[in-house]
C-alpha cells in the first residue's frame, strides 16, 4: 500500500499544476500575450440596440460663426459657442436602440400603462399607416417614463453625441460633407418626420439610424456648460433638458447643415413638447 504520505504530496502537486494550467493565461493576458480561458461569453446585446464600445471619443467642438449668421436669421442662440471648447472624453461600453422609439412601440407602453397617448393619437389609436413612424409629441419626464418601462433610460448626451458622430469626430453621422444627406431629397417624407430606417445614407459609424433628422431626440442631461467652457447662458443649470439630432422639418432656416451636426446642441423645459421631438433608449450592460 502507497504510503499516505505520498498520496497527499502526490494530490498537492496535481492541484498546483492544474492550478497554474488555468491561471498563467490570465496572468498572460494581464502582459497582452494571450487570451484567458477563463474569460465568459460576450454578453449577447439587447435586441433592437447596438452596442458602442467603451472609449474615447471628440466631442464637441470649436466652430465660430464668422460671418455672424445667427444674428442675420434671427436666432437668439449664438451659434456654435455652447459647443466649445471640443474636448477629448472616455465614456463606457454602452447599448442604444438602433431607432427612434416609433408608435407602435409607444402605444404598447400606454395600453399596458394607462398613460396618456401623444395629442396626435385618436382615441389612444395611432393614426392610419403610421405605426412604424417615431414617437414625437411627447415631454422629457414621458420619454424617461417609457425607457424605465422597457428597462432602460435616456442616453446620456455624451452617449447620443459618440453614438452620433464615432471617435473620429466627424461633423454627421455619415462624415464631414452635408451634400451626401441630399440622396434622401428625393425620398417622399424629406421634408417631413418619416418611418425609422428610411435614410440609409444617414446612419452612424455604430449602426444607429436617424441620427441626423426625422426627429429631434431627449437626452438625459441639463442643459449646462462643457468643462472649461466661456460662453454663459441664462438657460443653464437645470432648467432646461438637452435634445439632439435635427428634425424633419426642412424648411427656412430649419435646413441649414447646422442643426444637423453631431455637435450641435439644442434644449427646452422637460415638461415641453414639439411635434417633431421624440427619443430613443439607452442601456448600460
Amino acid at each position: 500500500m502507497l504510503d499516505r504520505r505520498f498520496m497527499f504530496s502526490h494530490y498537492i502537486f496535481m492541484v498546483h499544476t492544474w492550478s497554474l494550467f488555468f491561471v498563467l493565461p490570465c496572468f498572460l493576458t494581464s502582459v497582452g500575450l494571450s487570451g484567458c480561458v477563463l474569460k465568459g461569453p460576450a454578453a449577447p446585446v439587447p435586441r433592437g440596440m447596438v452596442p458602442v464600445p467603451a472609449g474615447k471619443f471628440i466631442r464637441g467642438s470649436n466652430r465660430v460663426d464668422e460671418f455672424q449668421q445667427a444674428g442675420e436669421l434671427g436666432s437668439k442662440k449664438p451659434w456654435y459657442k455652447d459647443e466649445y471648447p471640443q474636448h477629448e472624453i472616455s465614456l463606457p461600453l454602452f447599448y442604444i436602440d438602433r431607432y427612434e422609439v416609433t408608435n407602435a412601440e409607444y402605444k404598447a407602453f400606454i395600453d399596458a400603462t394607462g398613460w396618456r397617448p401623444p395629442p396626435y393619437f385618436e382615441d389612444r389609436n395611432i393614426p392610419a399607416g403610421q405605426e412604424r413612424f417615431p414617437i414625437s409629441q411627447v415631454n422629457w419626464y414621458e420619454a424617461e417614463r417609457y425607457c424605465r418601462w422597457k428597462g432602460k433610460r435616456l442616453p446620456s448626451e455624451a452617449e447620443w453625441e459618440k453614438a452620433a458622430r464615432g471617435t473620429d469626430g466627424r461633423e454627421f453621422p455619415w462624415g464631414n460633407d452635408f451634400e451626401k444627406i441630399k440622396k434622401n431629397a428625393d425620398h417622399p417624407h424629406s421634408e417631413e418626420i418619416a418611418p425609422v430606417g428610411s435614410f440609409k445614407e444617414g446612419m452612424s459609424p455604430y449602426g444607429v439610424m436617424d441620427m441626423a433628422g426625422n426627429v429631434w431626440e431627449w437626452t438625459n442631461d441639463w442643459y449646462r456648460s462643457y468643462p472649461n467652457g466661456t460662453f454663459k447662458s441664462a438657460l443653464f443649470g437645470e432648467k432646461q433638458k438637452v435634445f439632439r439630432g435635427g428634425g424633419g422639418g426642412r424648411v427656412g432656416h430649419y435646413a441649414l447643415p447646422l442643426f444637423y451636426r453631431t455637435a450641435y446642441r439644442s434644449s427646452i423645459a422637460p415638461e415641453q413638447a414639439f411635434a417633431d421631438l421624440g427619443f430613443r433608449c439607452a442601456m448600460s450592460p
